[in-house]
């Protein structure tokens, strides 16, 4: 290839790169067809992905074909693709190259099927586990635990045995998500596999599980495992609600890792037992922002009026996470006298941030702080918003956010309640709006709310949410 040829290459790539990352450019699904169509196989993998990149549903029937083309790259890639469209009717032609030659390939049909979620992709997946690749067997099981249901049991149980610890821990966490009593003691063991992912992933799955009859088993990793493992035993202590356990988890947060902190922090306060009060009100000003925010979550379970000073030392923290942590200490506590100042983090730049104002003013019932949110209601757009990495910390804990997309939801559910019991016509008329902008298949969905609220009632969606406030509003009071 002639220096020439490799220039206008490196055009068309960085073209339908620019494309994909920004689908609005004039004329991109066409541009990215007919590059799909290009001898260079370079050309159509960077369409393939492309497409995908567009979630343009046309753009099915062109990767489904592409699944056949001569190059592995480029029919790995449309099947990726082609999970990114995650439409239904790909289920079959995705479900074909799980037979593909190239294990690549069929590694990512898997986690397209994956992305599908259609259970009747489980009989053509199960053969899969006895792949002679392991990322072929990780991405199967990954795709399998995607469907909880008793028929994936023995495909799971049997992967536990598997010589891959990526493949043993993502069966593990899918065994988690099942009902069969049984789990409990088949994951128990491997809190001393000898691969630390899949001690997190056994710890995880116990105490998601609240088995209690793991407590002391889950001790004993605490005495002796390292630090990398010690955040999920910690949590899964706390999960399962033990409150002889309060010992062990006091003395782990004065542990020297940062993360091992925050989990025993998290963990006490789970438990909401007396002995999490001085540590949390301590490790307030800790060095570490992480271990800062955790504190002031954990007061939110076993703090009380006395802390309301310390709480708002924590609104002026230069890192949003600790002032995240004491908005929600302040809401879930119902410190009312903090309500002028958290009406001030409405116009804090960080989403996360504005969103535990927000859910804040909702708990306080906060009369001052309805102008404020029917502005912000009506700025805010109903879909979600891609988890995005915000932290990373020791032992590779990510700390993730979608802050973005659940500010509609709460926002919504802030005016309820402090509309609650009244026929504010400005709140209605805010609320109706919002409303209307939603399509009507969205309304369907299960709502979207602060992570640290209480569960909402069990399929709550937006249509219900929305009919909580206005059922009790007149076409008179809407403006109608």
């Amino acid at each position: 290839m002639g220096a020439g040829d490799r220039a206008g290459l490196e055009t068309r790539l960085a073209e339908l790169k620019a494309i994909s990352e920004n689908p609005a450019t004039p004329g991109a699904f066409d541009t990215t067809v007919f590059a799909l169509g290009d001898s260079d196989p370079r050309i159509r993998r960077a369409a393939a992905w492309t497409l995908g990149a567009l979630r343009d549903v046309r753009g099915r029937a062109l990767l489904e074909a592409a699944l056949h083309d001569p190059d592995a790259p480029v029919r790995g890639t449309s099947a990726e693709s082609l999970g990114a469209l995650a439409l239904p009717r790909s289920r079959e032609p995705l479900e074909a190259a799980l037979q593909d030659p190239e294990p690549r390939v069929r590694s990512q049909a898997c986690w397209a099927l994956w992305a599908i979620h259609d259970p009747a992709s489980r009989s053509s997946l199960v053969p899969l586990l006895g792949d002679p690749d392991p990322a072929v067997r990780w991405s199967a099981v990954s795709a399998i635990g995607r469907f909880p249901t008793e028929a994936a049991f023995p495909a799971l149980s049997g992967a536990l045995a598997d010589a891959n610890d990526r493949v043993r821990r993502e069966a593990i966490l899918a065994l988690g998500r099942l009902d069969d009593p049984t789990i409990p003691s088949l994951v128990r063991p491997f809190l001393s596999d000898p691969a630390r992912r899949v001690r997190v992933a056994a710890a995880v799955t116990l105490g998601r599980r609240r088995d209690r009859d793991s407590v002391p088993a889950l001790l004993e990793r605490l005495q002796r495992d390292e630090s990398w493992v010690l955040p999920g035993v910690l949590v899964a202590l706390g999960r399962i609600g033990d409150p002889s356990v309060a010992d062990p988890l006091v003395l782990a947060a004065s542990r020297p890792e940062a993360w091992v902190r925050v989990c025993a922090i998290h963990a006490l306060g789970l438990l909401a037992v007396p002995e999490g009060l001085p540590v949390a009100r301590t490790a307030l000003t800790d060095p570490a922002w992480a271990v800062r925010g955790a504190a002031a979550d954990c007061l939110a379970r076993v703090g009380g009026p006395d802390d309301l000073n310390r709480l708002l030392e924590r609104l002026e923290d230069a890192h949003p996470w600790p002032r995240r942590g004491a908005l929600h200490a302040i809401g879930q506590l119902g410190l009312t006298a903090a309500a002028p100042r958290v009406r001030e983090e409405l116009k804090h730049p960080v989403p996360e941030v504005r969103l535990a104002a927000v859910w804040a003013l909702g708990c306080l019932r906060d009369d001052g702080a309805k102008e404020a949110l029917v502005q912000m209601l009506r700025s805010l757009g109903p879909s979600p918003v891609e988890n995005r990495t915000i932290a990373q910390g020791e032992g590779a804990v990510q700390l993730l956010s979608d802050a973005e997309g659940r500010l509609f939801d709460a926002t919504v559910q802030a005016l309820s309640r402090l509309s609650q019991g009244e026929s504010d016509p400005v709140v209605l008329r805010a609320v109706a709006d919002a409303r209307a902008r939603v399509r009507d298949d969205e309304l369907d969905r299960p709502v979207r709310l602060p992570t640290f609220e209480e569960a909402p009632p069990a399929g709550m969606t937006l249509r219900q949410l929305f009919d909580g406030v206005l059922a009790a509003a007149d076409d008179d009071e809407l403006g109608c």
